[in-house]
């Protein structure tokens, strides 16, 4: 029987993969070393307080998100699991770090200043995470502030240093030397913090070496089931999946073209079909006359350019399909990474750009 309700679309996350990726990551690594829940980006595009829900009843012993706006959402429902903000710490904004229990990475000399100027006017010894930029050019201290920190620490009197951190920049690329130069100066930035915990690894350095792990990991995409080693086979458990409906049936004549530009014209009388898809729900513009969709498993190419809201597919060779039925862009047949590779991005960006149009159902643990 025809399916007849109102949804265009349906973004399925998988809880139950998602906790069983989770647990891999503890499994590939020691006792000591603790897993954290990067779930920035409203959890990588899936739901930053479902995915909270779920990672907090494994006993995720830390979350990061990107900025404070992502920290105090979560902090509506809970006040003591312990969230820090990659982004650090928004100037003017102190006041709100401390009285909501966030903790800023501090990635610059002046975030330092003013979070100890915090700690003297509360009289509180905070906590503080510092992130040292060991490569990325991004945030992070740079090596003349690090040798300066280094050098001189009373910048952090009145503050707890519970953890330092760097980040790896090609540590997806199998053995990138600039992988292992990262370690090597985190390694000797490290020696000076001799009570502090250690962060290194993300997703791809997870996997990369076990003398990366240190006392805490960071897993983001692979968590959601990207692949965190794009040079063998993916170790993750597929979290998302997305399909949407088929809004109209056309006959396309020989000659004729379709969608706009008229980048594609029939070579032949083709059956077609548009779906409720575009680039306001994530479905990349660069996907245009490149992508395939699958009805029941069957692949069917995009043809023309993706528009806003629609998206039209060849489905010559699937006499019987009708308004209504499902096609599907994620899930069995196409995983993220593989839609990316279509387009030439990265799976990242395919998850962080799924659409809020999409009705989210969650497959519970």
């Amino acid at each position: 029987m025809q399916d007849i309700t109102n949804e265009s679309g349906k973004l399925s996350i998988n809880l139950k993969a998602l906790a069983d990726n989770y647990r891999t990551f503890q499994s590939i690594t020691p006792n000591h070393c603790d897993v954290a829940g990067v779930i920035k980006a409203n959890a990588y595009g899936l739901g930053a307080t479902e995915v909270f829900k779920t990672l907090k009843a494994l006993n995720c012993p830390q979350f990061f998100v990107a900025t404070l706006d992502e920290a105090l959402t979560l902090r509506k429902n809970d006040s003591d699991t312990p969230i820090a903000v990659l982004g650090g710490l928004f100037n003017g904004a102190e006041d709100a770090y401390m009285q909501s229990n966030i903790v800023p990475v501090l990635n610059s000399p002046f975030e330092i200043e003013k979070w100890a100027e915090m700690a003297k006017r509360s009289d509180k010894k905070l906590p503080t995470i510092i992130h040292f930029d060991t490569a990325m050019n991004r945030l992070g201290l740079s090596t003349e502030e690090t040798h300066a920190l280094l050098d001189d620490v009373s910048a952090l009197d009145g503050l707890d240093v519970q953890l330092i951190m760097s980040h790896f920049a090609c540590a997806d690329e199998k053995d990138h030397e600039l992988t292992e130069e990262q370690a090597n100066r985190f390694a000797k930035i490290a020696k000076h913090f001799p009570h502090a915990k250690k962060s290194l690894a993300n997703s791809p350095g997870l996997f990369s070496s076990d003398t990366y792990h240190y006392d805490l990991v960071r897993p983001g995409y692979a968590l959601y089931g990207g692949n965190p080693t794009p040079h063998a086979n993916n170790p993750m458990k597929t979290v998302v999946s997305l399909k949407v409906r088929i809004l109209q049936i056309r006959e396309a004549k020989k000659g004729d073209s379709i969608g706009y530009a008229a980048s594609h014209t029939f070579e032949k009388d083709t059956r077609t079909a548009t779906v409720a898809l575009g680039y306001a729900d994530g479905f990349l513009r660069s996907l245009s006359g490149k992508a395939k969709l699958y009805y029941d498993g069957t692949p069917c190419e995009v043809l023309g350019r993706v528009s806003m809201d629609l998206t039209s597919i060849n489905i010559d060779h699937i006499p019987h399909a009708k308004p209504g039925d499902w096609v599907e862009i994620l899930g069995d047949n196409q995983n993220v990474d593989e839609l990316a590779d279509t387009c030439g991005t990265i799976g990242y960006e395919i998850l962080t750009n799924l659409g809020q149009r999409y009705k989210r159902q969650y497959i519970d643990i």
